[in-house]
């Protein structure tokens, strides 16, 4: 079976760094998913969950609060401004997040600026309803 390399990075540590099936990204074009043999491609990320099978099938997950994905075939760089692990996300901390982007969307004129930080708000209010908290 076919594997990819990936690598989940934040400034200021490698959170993660091994071979996976597969990853999910919250892409900012739409959730995006990366297989052995991807394209080469650049792209934004807005908040969301990471989700990367591993070779044994099993599933990782962890929140990024936005960034950019490197993918050039056989190997992903996820590059992070923050990654909390499922199991620290909480209602609060995601509430936080909310805070944050609602502060920045009305700190800016810019409106692909606006949109983008619109969009992360839905984003993060989907995964605080899908937790339940």
């Amino acid at each position: 079976m076919a594997l990819l390399v990936a690598e989940l990075v934040t400034p200021e540590r490698l959170m993660f760094s091994g071979e996976v099936r597969s990853v999910l990204l919250p892409a900012a074009e739409g959730d995006m998913t990366v297989l052995p043999g991807h394209v080469p491609v650049v792209t934004a990320l807005l908040a969301g969950i990471v989700f990367a099978t591993d070779a044994t099938g099993t599933g990782r997950r962890a929140f990024v609060s936005g960034g950019f994905a490197e993918v050039t075939g056989e190997r992903v760089t996820i590059l992070a401004e923050r990654v909390t692990p499922m199991e620290e996300l909480n209602g609060d901390r995601l509430d936080q997040e909310i805070a944050e982007l609602r502060l920045e969307q009305d700190s800016t004129a810019d409106y692909a600026r606006r949109a983008r930080c619109d969009a992360a708000i839905r984003r993060l209010e989907e995964v605080k309803a899908s937790l339940g908290v």
